[in-house]
């Protein structure tokens, strides 16, 4: 089976047209379509179908699009492993927490590409749980996650990047400034206990005998920030620093004493194919937040 086919295949169904897919691949439309005829000869079966411009796979198509884009990865990875090297030219596949996506990502990328500028990389956003789950099975060379509570793997290395307190944030103006008092007081925004941010707050509210009144549960920090500049009520988060960056009308209020703490960092796969382009990642990731590389 030729590689070329099952690229310009996922090309297509990704683009939806083969003009699009034409351009992406740097070919004819008509070179394009033949090597999805071929591909569709090999495996007896049609892969695409076209309405008006646009091109869409088949169920034949989408039951074999996840193969493909297995194949395609499997290729890269043995180009990776033949550079010997000359690992600015592979392709790092990162994964990034949700909310890490618009504030945590674009700060590593530009120290990133300001020393590789020809290094490829496909991001997935996801839970972290599901992001250690994926680099740990060597589905993802690396993933920007908030540290897991669990053991990590042997096969995986962490590298802490920043750390985010957890603290009270009300809206601007607010007069009160015990922490304690406005959550015992004022309507409450909560983080999703679901996840780790959600759960330090609910265990420091538990460990400090505060029922807040609760308003609403949300699983989105920037919701949170956004409802709370609206004066809507307050809320207990780890410090974010897209609070206050957003434009939201917030006032941040510390916690007493030390409060519990949130922790961002690096999970590698110590076996890919890219282990020395994702550690080059690292390194980078660590000047970009004045840490140290404290890989495990």
């Amino acid at each position: 089976m030729d590689i070329r086919y099952v690229q310009s295949f996922v090309a297509v169904v990704e683009a939806g047209s083969l003009a699009a897919a034409a351009r992406k691949l740097d070919l004819t439309a008509a070179a394009v379509a033949a090597r999805v005829r071929s591909l569709e000869e090999e495996l007896a079966a049609p892969l695409i179908q076209r309405s008006g411009r646009s091109v869409r796979p088949t169920a034949e198509g989408m039951k074999v699009l996840e193969s493909a884009h297995a194949l395609l990865r499997s290729a890269r990875d043995m180009q990776a492993l033949a550079r010997d090297g000359r690992v600015e030219l592979g392709e790092l596949r990162l994964g990034v927490f949700f909310s890490a996506m618009t504030s945590v990502l674009p700060l590593l990328l530009q120290g990133f590409y300001r020393r590789y500028p020809h290094a490829s990389l496909f991001v997935e956003p996801g839970a972290s749980v599901d992001l250690c789950r994926k680099v740990a099975a060597g589905e993802l060379d690396a993933a920007v996650v908030v540290e897991p509570q669990f053991a990590m793997p042997k096969t995986c290395e962490w590298m802490a990047l920043m750390e985010e307190p957890l603290v009270v944030i009300a809206p601007a103006g607010t007069r009160e400034t015990d922490p304690h008092e406005l959550l015992r007081r004022e309507p409450f925004i909560r983080y999703n206990r679901n996840v780790l941010g959600g759960q330090l707050a609910e265990r420091y509210l538990r460990d400090h005998d505060i029922v807040p009144h609760q308003r609403l549960e949300i699983d989105s920090l920037l919701a949170v920030a956004a409802m709370v500049g609206k004066g809507l009520g307050v809320s207990l988060l780890p410090d974010w620093s897209q609070h206050w960056e957003g434009g939201q009308a917030l006032i941040r209020i510390a916690l007493p004493d030390r409060p519990p703490v949130r922790r961002v960092g690096l999970i590698v796969a110590r076996h890919s194919p890219h282990v020395a382009l994702a550690r080059m990642f690292a390194e980078q990731a660590a000047q970009v937040f004045d840490a140290g590389p404290a890989a495990a």
